[in-house]
C-alpha cells in the first residue's frame, strides 16, 4: 500500500474515534436531560431551573450539530477512502499494464536487435567481399601499369642505346673529317711557307732596287732624301701660313664689317617678336566701366580728375575709343594694382574729385598691402617657412602682382620650393635650407623697378641685409650664373628654377611663335652636312640629330652638337634650355647559313 492510502486510513480511524466520543457525550447529556425532566415536573415554576434548561437545550442542539458534522465528515472520509481504494486499484492495473507493455517492448527490442545484428553480419560480409574484389582489381591494374612502365623503360633504354650508337658513328665521322681537314691545313701551311719565302726574297730584291734607285736620284739631284724632304715640308708650310694669314685677315675684316649690323638686326628682331606683347601684358591693366559716360566723369572738368589721379597714384590712365573700358599703365605692378583698385572704387562710388581720389587711394593702398601680406603668409605656410624677417615678407607679398612671361612670380617661387624640396629629399640633403634658397631666389624682382642691376644680385643683397645665411645668399646670387655656383644648394636652386619656368604651359607663349621656333630649330640642325634626320622632342626642350655614320665620325658628331647648340643660342629666344643630342649609329648585318 502507498503512503497516500495509509494516510487516508489514519484519517478515517481518527474521524471514527471522534464520532464515538461525540456519541458517548450525547448519551450522557440525554441521561442528564431525563433527570432534569424528572426534576422539572417537581419545580416547573423555578426561573433558575428554566434558565438552566434553556442552556442545556442549546448545548444539546450544539451537540447534535457537531454530531451531524461528524457524521458528514465520516461519510466524506469513507468516500475519500473508497476513491483512494479505486485509485489504488487503477494504479495497480496501470502498473500491471505498464509491466506487460515493458515486457512486450523488451521482447520486440530483442527481436529487432537480433534482426539488426543479423543484417549487420550480412552487410559486413558483403562489404568485405567488395573490398576484396576492389583490392584484387587494384592489384591487377598496378601489375598492368608496372608492366607497361617496364616495357616503356625498356623501349627508352633501347632508343638511348640507338642514339648513343648514332652519336658514336657521327663522332667517328667527325674525327675523320677533322683528320682530313688537318691534312689539308698542313698542306696549306706548307704552301704558305713556300709563298712567304718567295715573298721575302722578292721584298729583299725590291728593297735593294729601291735603295739603288734612291742613290741614283741623289746622284742626279745632288741632295739626300732627308734634305729633299725637309725642303719640301718647309716650302709647303710657308705657303700654308701665307694662305692662312690671308684667310684670317679676310675673315676679320668681314666680321668687323658685319658684326655690328648683325648684332643690331638680332636685337631688333628679338624686340620685334617679343617686346611689344610682353610689355603690353606686363605693364597694362584694363578696367571695365558701366558706361561710356563714366569716362567724362573720370577726366573731370578741364582734366583735373585725371591729372589728380595720375599725380596721386603714379599710374598713367589711358582713355581711348575702346567702349566701356580704360587702360592703366605702369611698370610697377603693385602701384598699378593700387591704381586699378582706386579707380574701381571711385567708379562704384560715383563721387570723383581730387580730394576723394586721395581718400580712396589711401584705402586702396592699405587694402593692397593687406592682400600682399596675406598672400606672402599663405605662401610661407605652403612652403613650410616660419622664421623670416618682416621686410622680406613685405617684399614677397609684392610679388603677388609680378609676372614673368605670364607666370606669376610668387606662385613660381612656391612651385620652385616644392620641386627643390623633392630633389633634396631624394638626395638626402637639408630640405628646409634648400627650400628656403629656392623660395627666396627671385626676391630681387620685387625691387627691379626701383634698384638698378640684376634681380639675382639685388635679391642676394636683400637676403644678406636681413640676416639670411651665406648658403641662401649664394644660391640667390648664383641662380642665373652672375656668380659661379659653388654649393649643392645653388645647383639645386638653378635646377628647380629651370623645371618650374621651363615646363610647357608655365609661361605664356603664342602658338605661332612656338611652331616657328620648332621649325627654326629643325632647320638649323638639318642644314648641317651629314645630317640625315632631325627630331624636336619634349616641346622643343630636346633635339635629336641623326647623322650618317659614313659622313660624320665621332669627333665630327661632337663638333656638330656644339655648332648646333651655339647657333640656337645666337638665333633663338626661349625659356630654360635646349639639349642637343647627336646620334651616330653604325649597323652591320650578316647572315649565318
Amino acid at each position: 500500500m502507498t503512503g497516500l492510502e495509509w494516510a487516508l486510513i489514519a484519517a478515517v480511524v481518527g474521524l471514527a474515534v471522534l464520532v464515538l466520543v461525540a456519541l458517548a457525550l450525547g448519551a450522557r447529556m440525554l441521561r442528564r436531560i431525563g433527570v432534569v425532566r424528572t426534576a422539572a415536573d417537581v419545580v416547573e415554576e423555578d426561573p433558575a431551573f428554566v434558565a438552566a434548561k434553556d442552556r442545556q437545550e442549546q448545548s444539546l442542539a450544539a451537540l447534535r450539530t457537531a454530531a451531524d458534522e461528524a457524521s458528514s465528515a465520516v461519510e466524506q472520509a469513507k468516500a475519500a477512502a473508497a476513491a483512494a481504494r479505486t485509485d489504488a486499484a487503477a494504479a495497480k492495473a496501470e502498473a500491471s499494464a505498464a509491466r506487460a507493455e515493458a515486457r512486450r517492448v523488451l521482447d520486440a527490442a530483442r527481436a529487432e536487435a537480433d534482426t539488426v545484428l543479423e543484417r549487420a553480419h550480412r552487410q559486413a560480409e558483403a562489404d568485405a567481399e567488395q573490398v576484396r574484389t576492389a583490392a584484387r582489381r587494384s592489384g591487377e591494374r598496378e601489375i598492368a601499369l608496372l608492366s607497361t612502365t617496364v616495357k616503356e623503360q625498356a623501349a627508352e633504354i633501347e632508343r638511348r642505346a640507338q642514339r648513343m650508337d648514332e652519336r658514336e658513328r657521327q663522332h667517328s665521322e667527325e674525327v675523320e673529317r677533322l683528320a682530313a681537314r688537318e691534312r689539308r691545313l698542313s698542306a696549306a701551311a706548307a704552301t704558305l711557307t713556300e709563298r712567304e719565302n718567295a715573298l721575302a726574297a722578292r721584298e729583299t730584291a725590291l728593297v735593294e732596287a729601291e735603295e739603288q734607285h734612291r742613290r741614283e736620284l741623289e746622284r742626279i739631284a745632288g741632295l739626300t732624301a732627308d734634305a729633299a724632304r725637309a725642303e719640301l715640308v718647309e716650302s709647303i708650310e710657308g705657303q700654308a701660313k701665307r694662305e692662312a694669314a690671308l684667310l684670317v685677315r679676310d675673315i676679320e675684316a668681314d666680321a668687323r664689317g658685319t658684326a655690328e649690323q648683325r648684332a643690331r638686326n638680332i636685337v631688333v628682331d628679338a624686340i620685334q617678336r617679343v617686346a611689344s606683347e610682353q610689355t603690353a601684358e606686363s605693364v597694362v591693366s584694363v578696367l571695365h566701366l558701366p558706361g561710356d559716360e563714366m569716362k567724362g566723369r573720370i577726366i573731370g572738368r578741364e582734366g583735373r580728375n585725371i591729372r589728380a589721379f595720375e599725380s596721386v597714384t603714379g599710374v598713367n590712365l589711358i582713355i581711348d575709343d575702346t567702349p566701356e573700358a580704360v587702360l592703366l599703365s605702369c611698370f610697377d605692378p603693385v602701384r598699378r594694382e593700387i591704381g586699378r583698385l582706386t579707380l574701381e572704387k571711385l567708379v562704384l562710388d560715383g563721387r570723383i574729385h581730387p580730394h576723394r581720389i586721395e581718400e580712396v587711394f589711401e584705402t586702396a593702398k592699405h587694402e593692397v598691402e593687406r592682400l600682399c601680406h596675406r598672400a606672402a603668409e599663405d605662401a610661407l605656410v605652403d612652403v613650410g617657412i616660419t622664421e623670416i624677417h618682416p621686410e622680406l615678407v613685405t617684399l614677397l607679398g609684392r610679388l603677388r602682382y609680378r609676372t614673368s612671361y605670364g607666370q606669376n612670380v610668387l606662385k613660381h617661387l612656391v612651385e620652385t620650393a616644392h620641386i627643390a624640396g623633392v630633389m633634396a629629399a631624394e638626395l638626402r640633403l637639408d630640405i628646409p635650407t634648400i627650400k628656403r634658397c629656392a623660395f627666396l631666389h627671385d626676391i630681387g624682382k620685387a625691387l627691379t623697378h626701383e634698384v638698378e642691376g640684376s634681380h639675382a644680385l639685388i635679391g642676394a643683397d636683400l637676403a644678406r641685409k636681413y640676416g639670411e645665411s651665406e648658403d641662401v645668399v649664394h644660391a640667390i646670387e648664383a641662380h642665373h650664373n652672375e656668380v659661379a655656383p659653388q654649393t649643392i644648394e645653388a645647383v639645386l636652386t638653378q635646377a628647380s628654377d629651370a623645371c618650374s619656368g621651363g615646363r610647357p604651359g608655365a609661361r605664356r607663349e603664342s602658338l605661332e611663335a612656338y611652331v616657328k621656333r620648332l621649325e627654326r630649330i629643325e632647320e638649323i640642325a638639318g642644314g648641317k652636312s651629314g645630317v640625315e634626320k632631325v627630331f624636336a622632342m619634349q616641346a622643343g626642350r630636346e633635339i635629336r640629330v641623326m647623322v650618317k655614320p659614313e659622313d660624320v665620325d665621332d669627333i665630327g658628331a661632337a663638333v656638330l652638337a656644339r655648332d648646333v647648340a651655339k647657333q640656337i643660342e645666337e638665333e633663338l629666344t626661349y625659356p630654360g634650355q635646349i639639349r642637343v643630342t647627336v646620334v651616330r649609329e653604325s649597323r652591320v648585318t650578316e647572315i649565318a647559313r
